[in-house]
């Protein structure tokens, strides 16, 4: 894990981003212990740093807000939770699951933007299966009723903001992308449906009916 140390501080020096992959408890604590340390060695080169850990899938409670504290972003994705909750109780156990597992509205909570994805190539492609998973955290066949520990679902804006401003910043791309706004690249997608009010069951039969990039049609749907 010192190489985690070394390569903070190299990033730290020479104004590059890090981020470490990790999903279970130990690691992420193991990966904030060495951010933590690097930042404390250069207290004066952290300021804005954005470094990040991919997935933050399952914490230690005492290490959630330890994100927001130390300014480390959680880069997550959504649909990790319908594929891998109904079987991570079995690994967990239901109190570390609980306290612990897809910590989403958490990690809000304490004041740090949430990165969201797909994941792909491990999970599919369509980010309205992710966006699906962050509003109703249940699996895309559409159950436990309620959904897997309701209190941290997103609600839509958050998991809107989680898949375009907040990733933006998450890559220090927040001036260029994350909005349809004057001055910033033309990016973004329309979809069949309305995702802020469209029914929950009704969500994952949202189809993409023209995607702009850099303000070129490049898919309308039929043709």
């Amino acid at each position: 894990m010192e190489f985690v140390k070394e390569t903070s501080l190299n990033g730290l020096q020479h104004g590059f981003q890090v981020c470490s992959h990790a999903i279970g408890d130990r690691a992420n604590r193991e990966i904030l212990d060495r951010y933590e340390a690097a930042f404390n060695e250069l207290p004066d080169l952290t300021p804005d740093h954005r470094f990040r850990i991919e997935h933050a899938q399952h914490l230690h409670p005492e290490d959630i807000p330890r994100f927001a504290e130390l300014g480390v972003i959680p880069a997550m994705q959504a649909v990790h939770l319908s594929s891998d909750r109904p079987w991570a109780i079995d690994r967990l156990g239901e109190k570390r699951i609980k306290e612990g597992a897809y910590m989403w509205q958490d990690l809000l909570q304490s004041g740090i933007p949430v990165v969201n994805g797909t994941d792909v190539p491990v999970e599919p492609l369509n980010p309205i299966a992710s966006f699906y998973a962050s509003v109703s955290r249940k699996t895309l066949k559409g159950v436990p009723e309620g959904g897997y520990e309701p209190e941290q679902k997103m609600t839509r804006e958050q998991a809107l903001r989680s898949y375009t401003l907040d990733a933006a910043f998450g890559a220090f791309e927040e001036d260029i992308k994350g909005s349809i706004t004057a001055g910033k690249l033309a990016d973004f997608t329309i979809y069949s449906q309305d995702l802020m009010t469209v029914a929950e069951e009704e969500v994952l039969d949202t189809e993409v009916v023209m995607t702009i990039f850099g303000g070129e049609v490049v898919y309308t749907k039929g043709e």
